[in-house]
């Protein structure tokens, strides 16, 4: 019986953390939104960001890397396969991410794969993430919230299905569509979810970036962000990056000795 009061003292303590939690995330998010120096909508104008424009002006040689790492579409991992925190929206084999930057953590398979998408990114003053998001057809991600609002994220439209008012992004009450070549620029701690009912793939060049924020915004942005990159959750994500990474590297010397080698029979 002791038990079983004590189990019942310990749900309600997490109820009544997770509850205060909430509370005092909104009060923080809505502090750093009235720090914003560039003010705080669901979605940005993506012009006002020098960086955007620069992907923007370097998408036919991010796009041609992206054709080179999708050759090998198989041995890119899904995104809940790296970040066990996906795992409640990513579900089967729909979603795959190949990263290039997270929290710091620079992979080292993106420098060889994609050299001239990692010099645009680190000209990128603040960059955090980085990452192509792989969404297979038919696929819908529940809605969901990002963890900083002292970050914006930005999505470059790599490659968007034909039928464009099928593969939408809801952020708020907005309906977003991609384009490619084209920045989107959004606060994702604001409630989203995507939905793609084409038979093609979308993908984009995601990246987080710090929100240029006043004095004392900027310091707890940076706060916050430090406490993420120290987490079990983003050192999960970089040790089963690392995992990714040597894998990705013995299939791409196999791909490759099949190619130059007629003799050897291609693996399934």
């Amino acid at each position: 019986m002791k038990i079983t009061h004590l189990q019942e003292f310990r749900a309600h303590g997490r109820k009544w953390f997770v509850k205060r939690g909430k509370r005092i995330l909104r009060a923080l998010f809505s502090f750093l939104g009235k720090q914003s120096l560039v003010g705080d909508p669901a979605v940005f104008d993506a012009t006002q960001f020098p960086w955007a424009m620069e992907l923007e002006k370097n998408f036919d040689v991010i796009h041609r890397e992206l054709q080179g790492l999708l050759t090998l579409r198989e041995s890119i991992p899904f995104i809940h396969d790296v970040s066990p925190y996906e795992q409640k929206i990513s579900k089967g084999k729909n979603w795959r991410t190949f990263f290039l930057i997270g929290f710091g953590y620079e992979a080292e398979q993106s420098w060889k794969r994609c050299p001239e998408t990692m010099k645009v990114l680190r000209k990128i003053t603040n960059l955090r993430t980085a990452f192509f998001s792989i969404l297979g057809p038919n696929y819908h991600v529940p809605h969901h919230r990002g963890i900083s609002k002292g970050l914006i994220r930005c999505h470059l439209g790599l490659i968007i299905p034909d039928q464009r008012d099928q593969c939408v992004m809801r952020v708020g009450d907005q309906i977003c569509q991609w384009e490619e070549g084209r920045c989107f620029v959004f606060d994702d701690t604001n409630d989203h979810e995507v939905w793609n009912k084409t038979n093609q793939e979308r993908v984009v060049l995601l990246i987080d970036v710090d929100r240029p924020m006043k004095l004392i915004g900027r310091i707890i942005g940076r706060i916050l962000t430090f406490g993420v990159q120290h987490s079990g959750y983003v050192q999960e994500t970089r040790k089963n990056l690392k995992a990714w990474e040597a894998l990705y590297q013995a299939e791409s010397q196999q791909k490759v000795s099949e190619i130059n080698d007629p003799k050897v029979t291609p693996s399934l």
